[in-house]
């Protein structure tokens, strides 16, 4: 298996596995145990819930002696945004209709916070840097509660547009981001997981639903960089469509074990 991974982002893939949805808080114990499990120690544990709570992203509530943590309404809409990069879209965007959304920016020299936010901000919304001012993604992406969340809003502007017949989209796809690292992720996804497909449940080492949660946290961390690039302008031998099989052939196949583990570790209480 791979890496270390970040607790933040194996512990939101816990509450979109464990918590959304369910009308639940959960536990820190069982959060703790179950962490433990994945090679993320008690400190580590305690300290990212106190984080997530702190930035908005976690309620927590004491019942007694023991403390329960559930869902924001912030935290809520980012692992919806995750259910659906996982399960909706998918990885390969055969589908494409040519648009693309471009988004234009002016900010003075002296705003270099907001233009460092500005741009981790456009990545993670699948942008690519065209100009350095200028900066476009595939399809049509809602940027309008990015830009305002930012008040960015008056110097932001954003266009609907497609290539000129001319256009050579390939190149500039390849100019614009880096095609050879997003293969490479999924290339090193498909080696990581593909041996476990093979091999049965039995040898992700007697803990399936701390396999469950690396494997979506790696698939997840995959997809996110990835902005879903149009597969017909890609490398014919393009690994997503390959990696996704590989994703969702062991989440099956983990996943009844992974139940199991589940109801015999984590303890939840009715949301309030």
């Amino acid at each position: 298996m791979s890496g270390a991974l970040r607790p933040q982002s194996l512990m939101l893939t816990f509450l979109g596995d464990q918590v959304l949805g369910r009308g639940v808080r959960v536990y820190t114990g069982s959060v703790i145990e179950v962490f433990r499990s994945v090679g993320v120690g008690e400190q580590a544990t305690r300290s990212t819930l106190t984080r997530m709570v702190g930035r908005g992203l976690l309620h927590r509530q004491r019942e007694g002696r023991r403390t329960y943590v559930g869902l924001t309404a912030r935290s809520e809409a980012i692992l919806r945004d995750g259910e659906r990069r996982i399960w909706g879209t998918g990885a390969v965007n055969r589908d494409w209709d040519g648009t693309w959304t471009l988004l234009g920016f002016s900010l003075p020299e002296s705003w270099q916070r907001q233009r460092h936010d500005l741009r981790s901000q456009l990545t993670w919304a699948g942008f690519g840097p065209l100009f350095s001012g200028l900066w476009l993604a595939p399809g049509e992406v809602d940027v309008s509660p990015l830009v305002g969340e930012l008040g960015l809003g008056a110097r932001v502007k954003v266009f609907r547009a497609t290539a000129d017949a001319g256009m050579d989209i390939a190149e500039m796809i390849h100019d614009t981001w880096d095609v050879p690292e997003l293969a490479a992720r999924y290339r090193e996804f498909d080696e990581t997981w593909r041996p476990l497909r093979t091999a049965g449940a039995a040898s992700a080492g007697g803990d399936a639903l701390a396999a469950r949660l690396r494997l979506a946290t790696e698939w997840l961390g995959v997809i996110r960089a990835d902005p879903r690039l149009p597969v017909r302008h890609l490398p014919p031998d393009w690994p997503a469509a390959r990696a996704e099989e590989t994703f969702r052939a062991v989440h099956a196949l983990l996943d009844a074990p992974a139940r199991d583990t589940a109801r015999r570790l984590i303890e939840t209480v009715p949301a309030l």
